[in-house]
This record gives C-alpha cells, structure tokens and sequence, in this order.
C-alpha cells in the first residue's frame, strides 16, 4: 500500500502542485523508472541502501559486509565435489576443469571405488582411465596429469597427497588453483583463494578487482578478504555464482547482496539482468 502511496503521490507531483504542468513524456518516463525501482527490490534485503551511500562505500567496506552477509545467505556452502580423503579430491579438482562438479561426482564413485591408493591410479592402463572419464572433457590431457601426479606422490610422498602449497604445485599436471581447492578443503589450510570462472565474474562485478588474470585476481582478493575466511569466501562467491550472479541474465532482481553490488543496478537498468516481476500495485 505505501508503494502504491508513492508511486501515486509521485504522479500528483509530476503533473503539477502549483508550478506549472511537467510534460507528459517525463511523467510517464519517471513512473515507469519509479515502478521499475519498486519491483527490482530484493525480497532478502528489505533495506536498500541509497546510491549515494553505495558510492561512497569504500571496497574494504564492501567486503566487511559482504563477510557478515554471505554466512546468512549460505550457512552450508563447501566444495560441492564429492570426497572423502585428500587424494579422492586432488582427482576431482583435475577432473572438473571444464567440466561441472555435478559431472564430475557422476564419475568419481566408480573411479574412486577402483583406484583407492596413489600407485593404483599410477599404475591405471591410458586407455583404460581415458574411458572411465571421458565423458569429464579433456579426458587424455586429464588421465596423463592423475596419472603423473600420482606416480610423483607414490614415489616422492610415501603415496600420501603432500600440504603445502609448493609441493603440490610442483606436482605434473596440478596448478596455484587445485592447490588452494585441496590445501583449504581437504586439509582446512588458508594458503590462497580458490579463482574459477564464478570467482571471476563476481569478483568483478562486485567492483573487488579490475584485472581479468586469476592469479592477480587472487592477490587482490587476498588483501581485503580476512585471512580466516580465504577458503569460505571461493565457496560463497561460486555458491551465489551458481544460484543468482549468473554469467548470463544474472537474477539481480531476487540477490540478497544487491545493496552492496556497484552491477545490480545498472544490469536492470540496462537490461543484462532478468527482467523483474512486475509491480502489481493498484493505484485507488
């Protein structure tokens, strides 16, 4: 009722109180913008804070914010890979490059029943591994890097997956970003922040970094975010990046961080974003 209060109070002003008559062409451009400002609301944040006040928030402050937010958006985000040893993960993490983690966990119950041990995965047959993942993508590249990584732990770590982030960097085939994935889930070690496409995106959109590279994303990342939320922080921004933010027509009308996103308001207006549900207001 008090939308449509001044939504209505908004008309009366614009078609005059005294002062002359506004044009119609403005009245209805206004009104319009007024109801798009209503609709867009989002229902989570019934708060909105001003766009003045956005402006003048300071990243660092963002961040503070965002830390307090994402707990009560998602209490129980965490790696959505299946695993149950930091072996079992450092084998999903190299098979969900390009590929979904929803793929991903239709595979690794087989693979993780056949291969339990480092020199198992060592010793798999090329052909036999490249079948048993094919359908992850990229399936030679990936049985040539587990393979590798395995024969290395097996030989060079006792068949125990090492926890540092140099060791297991220095593994074939396993990069800065599986490091951080097995070093903070498997081993609850806040070494570095997890970077993957969602990372990215958000991290942009939410005005954190300027750079478009992971590795210096992270470096940006890791000087505002608080060292005890490193591992945390991947799993919000993928968790939102999954479920609202999403690379196309993110769902801005419906994000509970809308109040703290620089994008959100210019992804409606602009129309990047899904389209709002109309107001359903009644003017009396």
């Amino acid at each position: 009722m008090q939308s449509c209060l001044r939504d209505h109070s908004l008309e009366f002003r614009l078609l005059g109180s005294g002062h002359g008559m506004a044009p119609p062409g403005r009245v209805n451009a206004e009104l319009q913008a007024s109801r798009a400002n209503m609709a867009v609301g989002a229902p989570h944040l019934q708060t909105r804070l001003p766009a003045s006040h956005n402006a003048r928030m300071t990243v660092r402050e963002r961040v503070a914010k965002l830390v307090k937010a994402w707990p009560k958006v998602y209490p129980n985000a965490h790696c959505e890979l299946d695993f149950r040893n930091p072996l079992e993960l450092l084998v999903a993490t190299i098979l969900s490059a390009q590929c979904t983690d929803k793929r991903v966990n239709m595979v690794t119950p087989t693979l993780f029943k056949k291969y339990r041990t480092a020199k198992d995965y060592a010793n798999a047959s090329q052909a036999e591994f490249e079948s048993a993942i094919k359908s992850t993508g990229f399936y030679r590249s990936k049985t040539k890097s587990i393979r590798a990584a395995m024969r290395a732990i097996a030989e060079e770590h006792g068949g125990k997956v090492p926890d540092t982030m140099e060791e297991l960097n220095a593994l074939p085939g396993v990069g800065r970003k599986t490091a951080n994935v097995v070093l903070g889930n498997a081993f609850h070690k806040n070494e570095g922040i997890v970077v993957d496409t969602h990372v990215i995106r958000l991290s942009q959109r939410l005005g954190l970094t300027k750079h478009k590279d992971a590795e210096k994303i992270e470096r940006d990342l890791m000087k505002l975010v608080p060292h005890e939320h490193w591992t945390d922080w991947s799993h919000w921004l993928i968790w939102h990046g999954r479920r609202r933010c999403y690379a196309r027509r993110p769902d801005c009308s419906n994000c509970e961080v809308f109040r703290l996103c620089p994008s959100g308001k210019v992804f409606l207006q602009t129309g990047v974003a899904k389209k709002p549900v109309p107001s359903r207001c009644v003017f009396l």
